[in-house]
């Protein structure tokens, strides 16, 4: 399966707490539900059709709850979303977490590079990571991630958890894809392409 990313990112790289106000509040985070004025029918779409190609999630602890919290109250048949994530496995990777009551999931607890590469491995599709930016860096660092899609959205938060911390791995990406939505928002679909090539332009000719 093809490991894949989709997050939400603020103009200065910010992906803590899009959703509601109260979704994560760590480290005094008070930006929450900065994504509400910019979603779209795009998003949704866009969103839709992803969800379409995943055949299971990986999550990190924070985002599982999250997502456990909500998404089995949503019995709508035609939602999509809730369909997928309600009934295809997903898998938690956690040392914390004691016990996994949402249908269909199972707790990695140790090894998990070990347990992902594993999974990455099976035939299948799509196995995707949704927010979850703990364990979305510690994948890229190793190489494990396959696309990332970030939806950029016009608006700076000046403080919040990023996706890209200074300690990142340096990788370059190649650009697979970009699309712009009525509200603004930028998506653009990437793919790795191995370290970073450097040159020189006081040698340039």
């Amino acid at each position: 399966m093809r490991i894949t990313l989709a997050t939400f990112l603020s103009l200065d790289g910010v992906m803590q707490g899009p959703g509601t106000p109260s979704e994560d509040t760590s480290g005094g985070f008070e930006h929450g539900g900065w994504q509400f004025p910019y979603a779209d029918e795009q998003l949704w779409a866009y969103s839709a059709k992803w969800f379409a190609e995943a055949d299971g999630f990986l999550l990190g602890r924070k985002t599982y709850e999250i997502f456990a919290a909500y998404w089995p109250t949503v019995t709508d048949e035609n939602n999509l979303i809730a369909t997928r994530l309600n009934s295809l496995p997903k898998y938690v990777v956690s040392t914390t977490l004691d016990r996994a009551e949402w249908q269909h999931t199972t707790v990695i607890r140790s090894d998990a590079l070990k347990e992902i590469a594993e999974l990455k491995a099976r035939p299948g599709r799509e196995l995707q990571i949704h927010g979850s930016g703990v364990l979305a860096q510690s994948l890229l660092d190793h190489g494990l991630i396959d696309e990332l899609r970030l939806w950029t959205y016009p608006v700076v938060l000046g403080s919040g958890k990023r996706l890209f911390e200074p300690g990142r791995a340096a990788t370059a990406l190649s650009l697979v894809e970009s699309k712009q939505s009525s509200s603004g928002c930028v998506l653009n679909v990437y793919r790795p392409a191995g370290r970073p090539t450097y040159g020189d332009f006081t040698q340039d000719g």
